[in-house]
């Protein structure tokens, strides 16, 4: 690509740590060399933000209809003008803080959904706050899902620099999880991560697939999913050409994917992924939410209300999930990219250390 890609930078809940974050994305160099920013929310926020971080980012306000591509500047900001930082109450969910969030964050979906960004990110979200503005709030795959109009598949993936988390369910409650399993759904979304994670870079890409059971069901002993309807559903995906094995014993296939032997694990549900991930390196996960015809990204951690407005929240995992969705819209417009793996790359492991 000649030009750098246009990513929408959504700020999160104004209460938590966004405000200050965003400040310091916009700041660092090296976003700015990889990627056009344009930033969603309201400037008095993010001066704030500024402020707290103690950075004095430079960037241009823009109008809501303005050409993007076209605008002059390294860095852009969409002033919606929707909140006064007096309504804002550190460290507190509110009715002003999910509605803000909600706002910007639909604004940099439309943007994505009508081509005039190549990738969204945003600052973390807090759930209660979003559902005190809209009560069936259920999370951003749905949401994301709504507003970019999309009809087909998508999913939610944890990245740990090279290692990525898929996952069959997500939020629902743990008792329904066994009764939402089934051989075609494990295999689309086998397909699904084999698609996303060459999508970023990843040439054969080799996913390693949990039990739901303890000790994978311990031939049929603990439970028969594996048997019946998992197991059936990697040989499946193995005959699409996909490199799957399992199922795996969940306490422990985490530990051989660190180790290297696998490039992914695809959990049966949420935590059962999510704890393994966020024990390797919770200030660094990246989540990526798949299947969308742009790449979208924000930080695995939450709002950190219990450090807001002490200018000391770490950039490491939000500049990841920025670096990221520059390099998969790169990727997604025919340019080269530096490749993601490069871009997280450590002596030991790449990713996994730094």
């Amino acid at each position: 690509m000649t030009a750098k890609p246009l990513v929408a930078l959504a700020m999160g809940d104004p209460a938590g740590i966004s405000p200050e974050l965003t400040a310091k994305l916009v700041a660092l160099d090296d976003i700015r060399a990889r990627a056009r920013l344009v930033v969603i929310g309201d400037r008095r926020i993010f001066d704030e933000g500024a402020r707290v971080a103690g950075v004095t980012p430079e960037l241009k306000t823009v109008e809501q209809g303005a050409d993007l591509r076209a605008a002059e500047g390294d860095a852009l900001f969409v002033d919606l003008g929707h909140l006064d930082p007096a309504e804002v109450e550190r460290g507190v969910a509110s009715l002003a803080g999910g509605g803000f969030a909600l706002a910007n964050y639909r604004h940099a979906l439309e943007l994505g959904r009508d081509g005039r960004v190549d990738a969204v990110c945003f600052t973390p979200f807090n759930k209660q706050a979003m559902r005190l503005t809209r009560a069936d709030y259920d999370d951003e795959i749905a949401f994301s899902a709504e507003i970019a109009g999309l009809k087909t598949a998508a999913s939610e993936f944890n990245l740990l620099g090279e290692l990525w988390n898929a996952r069959v369910t997500s939020h629902i409650p743990l008792k329904d999880v066994a009764a939402r399993l089934s051989a075609e759904r494990i295999h689309r979304a086998l397909k699904l991560t084999d698609s996303c994670m060459r999508k970023a870079g990843f040439a054969r890409p080799r996913i390693a697939v949990a039990g739901l059971n303890p000790h994978a069901g311990d031939g049929g002993n603990f439970g028969r999913e594996e048997i019946d309807i998992i197991a059936p559903a990697v040989e499946a995906g193995q005959r699409d050409g996909i490199v799957a094995e399992g199922p795996f014993p969940a306490d422990t296939v985490f530990l051989r994917a660190k180790n290297g032997a696998f490039d992914a694990v695809l959990t049966m549900y949420h935590d059962q992924g999510q704890i393994a991930m966020k024990l390797m390196g919770f200030d660094r996960g990246v989540t990526l939410l798949g299947g969308f015809p742009f790449p979208i990204c924000t930080p695995a951690h939450g709002t950190a209300y219990d450090i807001a407005g002490k200018g000391i929240a770490s950039t490491g995992a939000s500049r990841a999930a920025l670096l990221l969705a520059a390099e998969m819209a790169d990727r997604r417009e025919g340019g080269a990219g530096r490749g993601v793996l490069s871009l997280f790359a450590t002596p030991k492991r790449r990713g996994l250390d730094g």
